[in-house]
């Protein structure tokens, strides 16, 4: 090898705890308005008030909002995907399905069906403005989905499904109805529409079980 000069090492912005600490404040209030209100509809000056935090400590850590909203995509579909992961991961019944089914409905009954999906709503707003975060969107769609095939996989698997069910058109189809019901029960401020999208998914589910389960879907 001959006296080939190596590149010194890129400098990295070191980040204090403090700085953790604020750069975390600031993407929560941006999580807790945006869900209400929009990305649209949120502002800048909206997130430094509702993170009591100046403007210089917030373009310290986002250059804009585009950096700001690209940051909370991923953000958000971090608590999504944990929330998610706890219900779906053990998933091997059709009484799972129902558990995981009844503990999304409550949650948004708490809102009385308002706001919808947090990741449905902004994939609605970005993804003809942004492709990157359309892109982010789309790739935690694929891995919540990825989590009901899974487990409907080891439904399959274990002789509680059918041969002939395919978990991922089961999956999209279940997946379709989540985020569809979220969009009406919206529009309606009432979980009633969320509850019947969901039921009529799973009723398609159980007709591929070996044993039907007598349990209901409410």
């Amino acid at each position: 090898m001959g006296d080939e000069q190596v590149a010194p090492p890129s400098k990295q912005r070191r980040i204090s705890q403090r700085g953790i600490a604020t750069r975390e404040r600031i993407l929560e209030a941006a999580n807790r308005l945006m869900f209400v209100r929009g990305v649209n509809a949120t502002t800048l000056d909206d997130v430094r008030e509702a993170s009591q935090t100046s403007k210089s400590q917030l373009y310290h850590h986002f250059a804009d909002k585009q950096e700001l909203v690209r940051e909370l995509v991923k953000y958000r579909g971090a608590l999504v995907l944990q929330r998610e992961r706890g219900g779906l991961e053990r998933l091997r019944s059709f009484s799972g399905l129902v558990r995981w089914r009844n503990a999304l409905v409550q949650a948004n009954s708490l809102n009385n069906g308002k706001y919808g999906c947090g990741l449905g709503s902004m994939a609605v707003e970005l993804s003809d403005q942004d492709e990157q975060a359309r892109a982010m969107l789309s790739e935690t769609f694929a891995t919540w989905g990825k989590l009901i095939s899974d487990g409907l996989h080891r439904m399959r698997d274990s002789g509680a499904l059918r041969e002939d069910a395919d978990p991922e058109k089961l999956a999209t189809g279940l997946m379709a109805a989540l985020q569809g019901g979220y969009l009406l029960a919206n529009a309606a401020h009432n979980v009633a529409p969320m509850e019947v999208a969901l039921d009529m998914a799973l009723e398609h589910i159980k007709s591929f079980l070996l044993e039907p389960s007598g349990e209901p879907t409410r």
